[in-house]
């Protein structure tokens, strides 16, 4: 047990990475009480209006679509460390001016609005930096460990903020909740000001001449000729569009296909994130790029498990499959994202990590609109079952274009175990 667990948190030994995701722990625990708050106050301000509410959450992502790529080509130019603390500075200013103007009592709904696309800004900017950054805290060897750890990190904080939130709010007020999560947003700026830079595994960056002419273009056409990292990236722009919208979804299961109140959504949402902790820890042990088969057999198993959340009859079988769904959400997400990091150059990581940002968090407006779409029309259930058919369909049709790529095939082995594996071109021209 004790040797289970220094593998599971062996990146803890490394000083910076400590301090970085101490930082983060702290920060992400905030920023979930203020998203929490923050929807509550714009329903107070709006008199409940859905139509407010989905303005000021597009509004958060709006930036994300159309700066990360442009961010990434500064995490290929510029110090990450230096940018990682611009950008979390940047987003505790707003934090605190905003929080200044709720305890105030003169806010108003535009305020938040702007205040939300303010922080998108800083959000798109710190993003795909901070992504691109774990490798120079722990360098390639902990690089898994490190990514899943940081995965784990950000679900233990969407765990614990939103519930903090909810007690806070009933018993101080929306006020008080937006000042703590100001206090908390300053921690990663300290936790990186102490980083030892001398400690840092900096990558072989472009000369001088050539970091200033790094270009987005130029990363699109790197990843456009790499088929390993082309693939993962074009399956996640599918499933995060279609698949990875439960936010949406579970609220309407609850109200509308259930009948229930705040406390089922609660469950759901409770089930759903103890599963994406475990997927999170499950990925720790990994010490090296995870195979393209161990990544399409996770998409198959997420949308799989997806259809059937979709076409359970009764909320207590929901909120059974809701814990595998949580697990393979997450699961699958982080092996896609350490196939990226560990199969990518250092000169091109800023780059390709903010391609991946945008594909997994620019695409999610679109997928919301859709969804919500299907949803309205269909039926909720709908949306999660068909969302779920359509990351089915993305990951069989990855699985077909990676066989074929690679001249590999697949066999059934009824004896001892019923098990599909994959047969490697190599054996098939030895054979």
């Amino acid at each position: 047990m004790r040797a289970r667990l220094s593998t599971t948190f062996r990146s803890l030994t490394v000083r910076n990475y400590r301090l970085f995701a101490g930082g983060q722990l702290v920060k992400l625990i905030g920023v979930w009480m203020m998203y929490v708050a923050q929807d509550w106050l714009v329903l107070e301000l709006s008199n409940d209006s859905p139509t407010a509410l989905g303005l000021v959450t597009a509004l958060q992502f709006v930036p994300v679509m159309l700066l990360t790529l442009y961010a990434g080509t500064l995490a290929d130019r510029f110090d990450k460390r230096t940018l990682l603390m611009v950008s979390n500075g940047a987003w505790a200013v707003l934090a605190i001016a905003q929080a200044v103007l709720i305890a105030t009592g003169v806010i108003q709904l535009w305020h938040i609005m702007v205040f939300a696309g303010l922080l998108g800004v800083a959000q798109a900017i710190e993003t795909p930096v901070r992504q691109a950054f774990v490798s120079e805290l722990v360098g390639k060897p902990l690089l898994p460990n490190a990514l899943s750890l940081s995965a784990a990190t950000f679900q233990t904080a969407r765990i614990t903020g939103p519930a903090l939130a909810g007690v806070a709010i009933a018993w101080l007020g929306t006020g008080p909740v937006f000042l703590v999560s100001t206090v908390m947003a300053v921690a990663p700026v300290l936790m990186q000001a102490r980083m030892r830079p001398a400690e840092l595994h900096r990558p072989e960056l472009l000369p001088r001449d050539e970091r200033a002419e790094a270009k987005v273009a130029d990363g699109l056409r790197y990843v456009r000729t790499r088929h390993d990292l082309l693939l993962p990236m074009v399956m996640m722009l599918v499933i995060a569009m279609f698949g990875y919208n439960f936010q949406l979804t579970l609220a309407l299961l609850a109200k509308t296909v259930f009948a229930t109140g705040a406390a089922t959504f609660g469950l759901f949402n409770t089930a759903l994130a103890v599963g994406s902790l475990a997927g999170a820890l499950a990925g720790t042990a990994r010490k090296g790029r995870p195979s393209v088969y161990l990544l399409l057999a996770a998409a198959v198993a997420f949308g799989l498990l997806a259809i059937a959340v979709g076409v359970a009859p009764t909320k207590w079988l929901v909120l059974l499959l809701l814990v595998p769904t949580g697990f393979s959400t997450v699961f699958l997400a982080q092996a896609a994202n350490q196939r990226v990091q560990l199969g990518v150059d250092g000169a091109f990581r800023g780059r390709v990590m903010a391609l991946y940002v945008l594909i997994f968090l620019g695409t999610a407006p679109i997928g919301s609109m859709v969804i919500s779409w299907i949803a309205e029309t269909f039926g909720a259930a709908a949306g999660i079952w068909l969302g779920g058919a359509v990351s089915l369909v993305a990951a069989l049709g990855a699985l077909v274009w990676q066989l074929r790529h690679a001249g590999d095939r697949l066999s059934f082995q009824a004896r001892p175990t019923p098990r599909v594996r994959v047969v490697h071109a190599e054996s098939v021209a030895a054979a």
